[in-house]
């Protein structure tokens, strides 16, 4: 039972804090000017809609806990570019926070959702 709590509470934190930084991502997305960078060649536009998609549509799928293991790859993905790419050349205390949520998330990924989601109802 208490694997479950923990899940859910590890859900609900790593989500909720992501859509912190989602959520001005969101609004970015539908201005008139979305500029956003491009660590991975596709363009901006459609780097701003991944983010959106990793760092504010995913979460909310992780709170519920619904197709977890599926959503949970969008912010690991985003985390291991923003780690790795964007990050590459900065000091620790610069990518510390991507490479905390990459193992939050990863975590999510490893050990599923729990028995407190809608995947296990």
């Amino acid at each position: 039972m208490n694997t479950n709590i923990a899940l859910l509470f590890s859900r609900l934190a790593f989500s909720l804090s992501m859509l912190t930084h989602g959520y001005p991502k969101l609004i970015k997305l539908f201005s008139e000017s979305p500029t956003f960078g491009n660590p991975i060649g596709l363009g901006e536009f459609p780097t701003l809609i991944l983010a959106v998609l990793a760092e504010f549509i995913a979460p909310i799928f992780i709170i519920v806990g619904y197709k977890t293991k599926i959503f949970a790859l969008l912010p690991i993905a985003t985390m291991v570019v923003a780690a790795f790419i964007v990050h590459n050349g900065d000091a620790f205390q610069r990518k510390e926070l991507a490479l905390l949520y990459l193992i939050g998330f990863l975590i999510i990924f490893l050990l599923g959702p729990g028995k407190y989601s809608m995947d296990k109802k």
